[in-house]
């Protein structure tokens, strides 16, 4: 069946909902999700807090959204490079600009994602972790087939190193212009995977 396209209406209501998962992202950031109420949040995108509830069960089904939603965009980005079957190098390589465009355009998230995990219910963690531990292993798949005489573990500890340094950009983004950060932050990455040479190569 040819599913039909959205309407005017509901492009709206989703650009809506969008824009407040942005507002409610750098206030979660900026504030931590227990200093953000409702209120707040609807104050931010010019609405009533009880106006929210149009488009999200509860503040925590916000946070729920935020962080399910910023997992299955990482996954969905994952699959789109592994469907253009690059070499095992090139699609590492993407991978790492990938993840980098990511951290440097929703730093607020990366922030969010860190600090706030444990205030998810349960089930929406789970997933999280399920769809962190999905994007993972694609990545470790990858390595190893480059450096198999490193071990899966080893390979998923240094693979944890790099994520950790490309979602460093809500602490680095300030310091140096935003090419300038990506570029030191791409060198690094891909230094530790490829080595010195390989990564000035980039």
């Amino acid at each position: 069946m040819r599913r039909m396209s959205a309407s005017p209406r509901e492009r709206a209501k989703a650009q809506r909902r969008e824009r407040y998962l942005e507002a409610a992202a750098a206030l979660i950031a900026e504030r931590g999700f227990s200093g953000v109420s409702i209120d707040l949040l609807g104050a931010a995108v010019g609405v009533s807090g009880p106006a929210l509830y149009r488009h999200f069960s509860s503040k925590e089904d916000i946070l729920t959204q935020l962080l399910v939603g910023a997992s299955e965009r990482l996954l969905a980005g994952y699959e789109v490079i592994i469907a253009e079957e690059l070499s095992d190098e090139e699609t590492l390589r993407k991978l790492v600009h990938f993840h980098l465009d990511f951290a440097t355009n929703e730093r607020d998230v990366i922030l969010a994602q860190e600090r706030e995990l444990g205030n998810l219910p349960e089930e929406p963690r789970r997933q999280v972790r399920s769809l962190q531990r999905r994007y993972v292993s694609g990545w470790v798949a990858i390595a190893g087939r480059l450096m198999p005489e490193v071990s899966r573990a080893d390979l998923t500890v240094r693979l944890h190193a790099v994520f950790g340094l490309l979602n460093s950009t809500p602490y680095s983004g300030s310091l140096a212009s935003p090419t300038r950060v990506r570029a030191i932050l791409a060198e690094m990455a891909l230094s530790s995977l490829f080595g010195a040479e390989a990564a000035a190569t980039n």
